[in-house]
């Protein structure tokens, strides 16, 4: 597809309102100053509705039609700085769209383009690490992108630069701007602007758009984005307001005499008294925004040049009191509803996550060999699971390390069990107490641990020497501790080697857990196997699903 037109436009707009709505409440939750103005999401929300109510009124067999209308709608139902921002960078699209009946996908990126200069232009003092970094940046891909080739490229390829130029964009806000840093979170106004991006391209490929919004389980999947009300400075504190209410309206119906010089002074005016100025339009309608403690001068400002419409005040030091009384309410129920203990186990494969939900463990993080988790995930889980004492089962030498920085980014008391592999944690898992203190515990599966022998058979990845075996890439092999103890090119003969190598005279039960690799009947065959050529040991296999390792098991 090289070229757009009404129809697909508005197929288009109509997705991009979807995606938005769906990640409404996520890019509400990811706003991070205590008296936010309005709510991101919501306010993006609520403008792009306007917008694309207002494109159903144009005539699709003209793009340029659908787009003038869609940006007519955005300027009347911009709601707060997000949404005031988002309607001038959809006005880019209707100058860059007029006298089109198609647009091609140089159009497209020269709508990005002037809407990105439109949008800068409309902020009296830009910064970087907003909405306006990530169009900017978007912008940027997709004209580099047209200036490579002067015949018209596939649209779906463009989408497919301008969201991952987004996406790096809003991953690197939190190191342009200080706030966002500090809570853990990137830029709400961006992450609206990719929702809506997304969703213009589900629909070109001709994909499915959610309906409605994500439910609490789907959000819970963005819960690393989650600020972090505790980082917060004190600088948006209620002493800290210099300027209280968040003013908005329309200025309609503008005097004859009325020039855009008059519109320019008036901005000027409006900062002299406030600040978070907004000034946008034309001689038919200007919207204005504006933080100031003396509201009744900006009305004055501009009954000189016409009418007045829409007019919205709201007192910010309000919106603050009631912001923290409700933080302090979630606060508080978070407190009462907190366990005593709280187990996390680190593994790979969903038969060691059921086994260990089986068990009795909280929260189960997905990660072992060649996927590591990092210290924010671990430290994510830690918080999620609300208890005052928390045990965490790495599972993996290369975790523990990261495990352990933990204890220092929280108030919670985190108890690292220095598990080296999944069967030892599946083992101190059940030498738990509950009633037991933190020092006991660990005592306990120390000891469990020291009952339990492991072993692991996977595949040499490379060419070596080691243990006194000439090791050559794709043999299998098999490990106890690090230690290559076995080696064959016929895995159950492997195994059944590692067990003799790793099984003492009073071993008793042999548990397989086999991997994403072998087949559930593979793994009975093996039992057989292991049984007949051991009889003294009884032999149990389970599905681990690990990736890499054939089969991990335990012998005691």
């Amino acid at each position: 597809m090289t070229e757009l037109n009404g129809q697909i436009l508005l197929d288009m707009l109509d997705g991009g309102l979807r995606g938005l709505s769906y990640h409404r409440k996520l890019v509400d939750a990811l706003n991070v100053f205590p008296v936010p103005d309005g709510d991101t999401g919501t306010n993006m929300t609520l403008t792009l509705k306007s917008a694309v109510a207002e494109a159903h009124t144009a005539d699709v067999s003209t793009i340029a039609d659908v787009a003038l209308k869609f940006s007519k709608g955005a300027l009347k139902g911009a709601r707060g700085n997000s949404g005031v921002i988002l309607s001038q960078i959809i006005k880019g699209f209707a100058v860059a769209f007029v006298g089109k009946e198609t647009a091609t996908s140089h159009d497209f990126a020269e709508g990005m383009r002037k809407g990105t200069e439109i949008a800068y232009a409309a902020v009296t003092r830009p910064k970087e690490g907003t909405i306006l970094t990530v169009i900017r940046v978007m912008a940027e891909a997709a004209t580099e992108v047209t200036k490579k080739k002067s015949s018209e490229i596939d649209i779906i390829k463009l989408f497919d630069e301008i969201l991952a130029a987004g996406e790096e964009a809003l991953r690197l806000t939190p190191e342009q701007l200080p706030v966002l840093k500090s809570a853990g979170v990137v830029d709400a106004g961006g992450k609206g602007l990719l929702s809506v991006f997304e969703g213009f391209r589900t629909i070109l490929i001709g994909g499915e758009m959610p309906e409605g919004e994500a439910d609490e389980e789907q959000e819970a999947e963005h819960e690393n984005e989650q600020p972090d009300l505790d980082a917060f400075s004190d600088e948006h504190d209620l002493e800290n307001i210099k300027f209280a209410y968040c003013t908005e309206f329309f200025i309609i119906n503008l005097n004859k005499a009325t020039t855009t010089d008059d519109v320019d002074q008036f901005r000027e005016a409006l900062m002299n008294i406030g600040d978070c100025v907004l000034v946008i339009g034309d001689l038919q309608l200007v919207k204005v925004h504006v933080h100031t403690n003396e509201p009744d001068k900006a009305f004055r400002y501009a009954l000189q040049m016409g009418e007045l419409s829409g007019v919205k005040v709201e007192n910010m030091l309000e919106q603050n009191r009631a912001l923290k009384a409700r933080a302090e309410e979630k606060r508080q129920e978070a407190l009462s509803q907190r366990k005593d203990n709280a187990l996390i186990a680190i593994c790979a494969g969903s038969g060691f996550e059921m086994i260990f939900k089986d068990l009795g463990v909280d929260e189960v993080i997905e990660g072992g060999q060649t996927m590591n988790p990092s210290v924010f995930d671990i430290l994510n889980a830690v918080n999620r699971v609300n208890a005052n004492r928390v045990y965490v089962f790495p599972n993996n030498s290369n975790i523990i390390l990261a495990a352990n920085q933990v204890k220092d980014l929280t108030k919670t008391e985190v108890v690292v069990v220095p598990t080296k592999n999944v069967p030892q944690g599946i083992t101190s898992v059940l030498a738990f107490m509950s009633e037991s203190g933190a020092e006991e515990n660990l005592k306990n599966m120390e000891e469990a641990n020291a009952r339990v022998k492991t072993g692991q058979v996977t595949h040499a990845v490379k060419n070596t020497r080691m243990n006194g075996f000439s090791i050559k890439e794709g043999d299998i092999i098999g490990l106890n501790d690090k230690v290559i103890v076995a080696k064959s090119h016929d895995l159950d003969e492997t195994v059944i080697e590692t067990v003799q190598a790793v099984a003492a005279e009073d071993s008793q039960l042999v548990t397989l857990y086999y991997g994403e690799d072998v087949k559930e009947e593979e793994a009975e065959a093996l039992t057989v196997k292991l049984t007949e050529r051991f009889p003294s040991l009884e032999v149990l296999a389970y599905p681990g699903g690990q990736p890499h390792y054939y089969y991990l098991f335990a012998i005691e």
